[in-house]
């Protein structure tokens, strides 16, 4: 079962339009995703661009597996790596805690099950699926949380409590250190899943992966390797200083001509802005630096660099040189990362969700700036579990999948009034309309007799509907009492399909399932998702 993503309600029209009308976006974008016959201009390309450095790409990454005892799959297509007619299927995500929320899964199951689909088709190349490590990002308050469902069918958001880095001084995340506080938040955690058979083993795995001491970086690699390692799945971390000396010259390349990249990245913004919208503000400098007070944006001031908000301050030469000596110390923001990305590494394809595809609508310009093929961006697979249990209540109240994407009340007040003739909105809507009639009527002959008095029924009818909106709320409250199990049952199908109004893989956890499921619950993922689906699917359980 599929659904159109123009049925689901908060979907961007770039989006969209990518999806399903290609044309209407084209000059944003190098390449179609889905016209198969332009892949191999691609593959050629990125196959036949030299870096000294490739060769020895296997070696670094290799080395970021310390502690780790990667699969046969993953060592042989981390040794492919070195081969030229290598080519990465690469996706990433902000390093959230338990893995965030499903859609991280979903990413790193359509970058496996392409670069395995693509080897099929063009069997002059190799493909290997690539996880961006994304460690530099700073939003702690973004990656600290999860979301499961507990027994009682409510949505419960689980956060590890930290001191909250201020704003002014925030670090990158892949650094942090997992503090103690890490057992309250798996004690919240054990309290809000289910007692099932999968639980106990499945909470001493996350606690040995996110224990004390480790960094997020580290745990997050631990998750995500524990996962998909059967898979060949490699992990790329970008914060590795090896890897920071390679991009040195791109660091450069950005702070030397920051003026013209602006420029065009703005104009092609603007464009953005008329038709769409532009996803991400676009600034002077793509870079951040890095010191012991935390993460800050580099910006041009006259004919020095600054960092935002602090009176530190570089010459254009002091910058470079900075690069030249101390590279760890910078990092992309999300505009230039896909250029460190497919500079780094001989990127076939992206895979991204929504958000993802409409900022590469503002980047391509990067890619001529930096001689780089722009890889195909690929639609991540976007997916629902619908649980067994759940179908038997779209069958009582005559409800469609599709229509659980509203807003949880809307949904209640149509259940709710399906059940009589006359809908509670209804029955007041027109009592108002009456009472505003009858007013009016009113206010007219009171004008004959004096003006004064006839301006002043406005005062009595605002106290009147007042009255009336009183009893309306009185109405609604009955309504829902004598509803009650309905209400319930209507939380429990939009907690699980539609959690605080928005798709289910934007805010669950994949614990919620695998408590329920175990591993069974991630072979059921690769064997019934498919990557040529570009609709949201539905996975029912």
């Amino acid at each position: 079962m599929q659904v159109n993503f123009g049925d689901i309600p908060g979907q961007h029209n770039l989006f969209l339009d990518y999806l399903y009308e290609y044309d209407n976006v084209k000059k944003f974008y190098k390449q179609d995703f889905s016209n198969k016959e332009e892949y191999l201009k691609t593959f050629k390309a990125i196959s036949e661009t030299s870096r000294e450095f490739r060769s020895d790409i296997p070696k670094i990454v290799q080395s970021q597996y310390q502690g780790l005892n990667p699969s046969e799959k993953t060592r042989n297509n981390i040794d492919l790596l070195k081969e030229k007619n290598t080519l990465a299927v690469v996706t990433g995500q902000q390093l959230g805690i338990l893995g965030g929320p499903l859609y991280t899964l979903y990413k790193i199951i359509t970058a496996i099950k392409l670069a395995g689909h693509l080897k099929e088709r063009y069997d002059a190349y190799n493909f290997v699926p690539v996880f961006w490590l994304e460690a530099d990002d700073h939003d702690f308050e973004e990656i600290r949380s999860v979301e499961v469902i507990n027994e009682q069918n409510e949505v419960r958001k689980i956060s590890y409590e930290d001191e909250i880095v201020d704003e002014e001084i925030r670090q990158s995340v892949g650094y942090l250190t997992i503090k103690e506080s890490i057992s309250a938040f798996f004690y919240n955690l054990d309290k809000n899943l289910r007692d099932t058979e999968f639980k106990p083993e499945l909470l001493k795995k996350l606690k040995e992966i996110y224990s004390t001491g480790k960094s997020f970086k580290q745990s997050f690699q631990e998750l995500i390797f524990w996962l998909f390692d059967e898979y060949g799945l490699i992990i790329f971390d970008p914060q590795d200083i090896i890897i920071k000396n390679l991009l040195k010259p791109v660091f450069k390349k950005e702070i030397n001509n920051f003026r013209q990249h602006t420029e065009k990245l703005v104009q092609v913004s603007a464009t953005l802005e008329e038709l769409y919208h532009a996803q991400v503000k676009v600034r002077p400098v793509n870079l951040f630096y890095s010191n012991e007070d935390g993460r800050f944006l580099i910006e041009p001031v006259e004919n020095e660099f600054r960092l935002r908000r602090k009176r530190k301050k570089f010459t254009q030469e002091e910058i470079i040189d900075e690069i030249d000596n101390k590279p760890e110390n910078f990092s992309a923001n999300v505009l230039l990362r896909p250029i460190c990305q497919d500079y780094l590494l001989p990127t076939a394809f992206y895979v991204g969700g929504p958000s993802e595809i409409s900022y590469f609508a503002q980047i391509t310009p990067l890619y001529d700036f930096y001689n780089l093929t722009q890889p195909v961006i690929y639609p991540r697979i976007s997916a629902t579990v619908f649980e067994k249990n759940l179908e038997s209540i779209l069958e009582k109240y005559s409800l469609s999948f599709e229509d659980v994407f509203v807003n949880s009340e809307e949904l209640k007040t149509r259940v709710i009034n399906s059940f009589s003739k006359n809908s509670v909105d209804d029955v007041f809507a027109e009592s108002n309309n009456e009472i505003e009639l009858v007013i009016d009527r009113l206010k007219e002959k009171l004008f004959e007799f004096d003006k004064t008095i006839a301006d002043g029924t406005g005062k009595y009818r605002q106290k009147i509907l007042g009255y009336l909106d009183e009893l309306k709320s009185k109405a609604i409250d009955a309504q829902k009492k004598k509803h009650e199990i309905t209400l319930r049952q209507i939380d429990k199908l939009t907690n699980s399909l539609f959690p605080n109004n928005a798709l289910q893989e934007r805010e669950l956890n994949f614990v919620y399932f695998y408590n329920k499921y175990g591993n069974g619950f991630m072979e059921r993922l690769f064997s019934e998702l498919k990557i040529n689906i570009f609709d949201h699917q539905v996975i029912k359980y």
